[in-house]
């Protein structure tokens, strides 16, 4: 997924572990295989290439099956913030970042024709998706590394290895706690920075976490800094300086919840979390300050950093 990947497991066999961490890369292989927009033979671009060709349904796999239906969930419940069909525009982007050239209202607006959650059709019965619209791509990378994440857990857990924290870039999903400590402890960044953190640390087991913000992903343009978590309604990345950190019982949730969040109002972001069970942390600047905005079930996790 063009993302680092590190798995943590405690166990009392080296070879075991040794042997179980190569199964758990296999795995993630096998995903990146089917879930990744930056290989050309990958099931999800193979997908994508048949967009607008007559919009047959094409059979597709159990996983990548499984994650467009948990898409099209976090799609409706956020409203439409959270759309996996805004590929043509994270490529877009994604170029533009690299080569530092802003484009022109024109060519993004463009590019955001070609999106549209709606437009996809996804048969639950025969377990088939059509792309009507020619131009339409996939773009997983708000929702894969966290579903990712989870299975790897999980297979951990099959395995009978209950201690365990996997990290996919941000990504964390976490079994039991590690022996003789209260949590695994995670420590979140101050907004637009790569290694202030804020003043406390998570304190957690058994639950994910992620956070997004541009810190490591964003071009600037007339005095504004632009993520590359795109909103939907204006083709255009987030511009607002914050971190959304987002706590849930899955990874695929806390993923998509982290960008969705990012997208919306505090407020309804808020909401978004108490619907789903969640709890989630908005840090954000203003007038050069760190602001913090939580919801209620956030401070249990929240601990204070001891020297």
């Amino acid at each position: 997924m063009g993302s680092p990947f590190n798995i943590v497991l405690f166990c009392n066999d080296s070879v075991q572990a040794g042997n179980l961490a190569k199964q758990c890369f296999s795995l993630v292989d096998s995903f990146v295989f089917i879930f990744s927009d930056y290989i050309d033979s990958s099931e999800l671009s193979r997908l994508s290439a048949t967009a607008g060709v007559g919009a047959r349904p094409v059979a597709v796999s159990p996983a990548l099956f499984d994650i467009l239906v948990l898409s099209k969930n976090a799609f409706d419940k956020s409203d439409g913030a959270f759309d996996i069909t805004l590929g043509p525009l994270t490529k877009f982007w994604r170029k533009a970042r690299k080569t530092k050239e802003f484009p022109t209202d024109e060519a993004v607006q463009s590019k955001r024709k070609l999106t549209g959650f709606n437009k996809m059709i996804i048969d639950t019965v025969n377990k088939k998706v059509a792309l009507p619209q020619a131009g339409m791509q996939l773009d997983l990378g708000g929702i894969a590394q966290g579903y990712i994440a989870q299975k790897i857990i999980d297979f951990l857990s099959n395995q009978h290895i209950n201690h365990a924290l996997v990290n996919v870039s941000g990504d964390i999903v976490m079994s039991d706690a590690p022996p003789g400590v209260k949590g695994w402890t995670v420590g979140i960044n101050v907004p637009e920075t790569k290694e202030e953190l804020l003043s406390k640390n998570l304190l957690m087991h058994n639950m994910a976490v992620t956070t997004s913000g541009d810190a490591y992903q964003f071009i600037e343009h007339s005095g504004k800094r632009y993520s590359h978590i795109i909103d939907p309604r204006t083709g255009y990345g987030v511009t607002s300086q914050r971190n959304v950190t987002a706590i849930a019982k899955d990874g695929t949730t806390a993923d998509w919840l982290a960008t969705a969040c990012s997208i919306l109002s505090i407020k309804k972001a808020k909401k978004l979390a108490a619907q789903m069970d969640a709890a989630v942390l908005i840090a954000e600047i203003k007038r050069g300050k760190v602001v913090l905005h939580a919801t209620n079930g956030f401070s249990k996790y929240w601990k204070e950093v001891k020297l």
